[in-house]
């Protein structure tokens, strides 16, 4: 499918499905987090940031990036002016409840449960 399209884009770990079928190969990608090293399995190259275009795939890293995506898509097709419309529109001017959105900010304690949670999932879905 991902040949045939004009685009294609994945937010949070939807990025593991695009690269389990190939598209990611050699091209820059992110997804949350705590599933960056699983795209290098399937030969993308993750990156940390919040959007990340390479030729027509974007991948958006976690749930909120979604909103960051769905901006720079509609820049790219509308123009800058309709992507600031388009974000005044949805009031997107988040101040952050918490300065733990990455696990650089995030405190030790929370970032070893959050990766705890996550290694109980991939065993789970093994």
């Amino acid at each position: 499918m991902a040949r045939h399209t004009r685009r294609i884009g994945s937010i949070c770990t939807d990025a593991l499905a695009l690269a389990a079928t190939g598209v990611l190969r050699g091209l820059q990608a992110t997804t949350r987090w705590l599933a960056l090293d699983v795209l290098k399995q399937f030969g993308a190259i993750p990156t940390e940031e919040r959007v990340v275009r390479q030729e027509k795939v974007f991948t958006a890293a976690g749930v909120s990036s979604g909103i960051n995506m769905a901006l720079t898509l509609v820049a790219e097709e509308f123009g800058a002016e309709a992507a600031q419309l388009n974000q005044l529109l949805i009031e997107y001017d988040p101040p952050p409840a918490f300065d733990a959105g990455s696990p650089e900010k995030t405190p030790a304690k929370i970032v070893t449960a959050a990766r705890e949670g996550f290694a109980k999932l991939q065993t789970t879905a093994q």
